[in-house]
């Protein structure tokens, strides 16, 4: 059975399951990257309140295998703490909190090694607190964040396939039980990384542009 005909004869399924992925994704996305930038900024500024606590916990965080640290939550943990979780909010949880530690690992970096002579330059021209940061700063630090940023959650899109074995309907359970009803293997999972291609393909094609484009090594200033 051709690929295509299992994606027009499945549509409907595939939809489904893919409609759940994005869902989980963008809620990843959004809290991930809200929560890290927050978390970066104070560390970046507040360096011995927020910077070595934060820093242990995206040490072990990013150490720790997603899946593990899925299965760990979803079954050990809740049990301990006697309650039940639906799947998909577990996921949601996990993957957004791993998600935050990567985030917060990359603006923390770029805030720290912003060149303190842009900021120095921008008061000897008269600039208030305020306009230095959305003239100078903010833009500089968009540039050299945001690349990073995309390429973490076009893997963070990748991991969502990890939800499956908490049993969240996502694409790629959906694919495994249209290959249980099939037995077409190669076809099927062809069909899920053609999907998985098309999704993160735009980002991660953007997000390498802009790093030529626009980020470049404060080491040079």
């Amino acid at each position: 059975m051709p690929i295509l005909d299992i994606l027009s004869n499945y549509r409907a399924a595939f939809l489904a399951g893919l409609s759940v992925t994005l869902e989980l994704a963008l809620l990843v996305w959004s809290i991930g990257i809200a929560t890290g930038v927050l978390i970066g900024a104070a560390a970046a500024r507040w360096r011995f309140l927020f910077g070595v606590p934060a820093r242990a916990i995206s040490f072990f965080l990013t150490s720790v295998p997603v899946l593990a640290l899925l299965f760990w939550v979803h079954y050990p943990l809740q049990a301990e703490l006697h309650v039940v979780i639906n799947g998909f909010f577990t996921a949601v949880g996990v993957l957004a909190t791993l998600n935050a530690a990567l985030v917060f690992e990359v603006v923390r970096n770029v805030l720290t090694d912003f060149p303190r002579q842009y900021v120095d330059a921008g008061r000897v021209a008269g600039l208030t607190a305020r306009d230095i940061f959305r003239y100078i700063q903010f833009p500089i630090v968009l540039r050299q964040a945001l690349p990073s940023v995309l390429m973490i959650q076009v893997g963070m899109l990748q991991a969502t396939l990890f939800a499956s074995l908490i049993s969240v309907d996502e694409l790629f359970r959906i694919a495994q039980r249209i290959n249980a009803q099939i037995y077409r293997p190669v076809e099927v999972y062809t069909a899920v990384a053609m999907i998985y291609l098309l999704l993160t393909m735009p980002m991660t094609a953007g997000a390498l542009w802009l790093r030529a484009r626009y980020t470049r090594d404060f080491s040079e200033k």
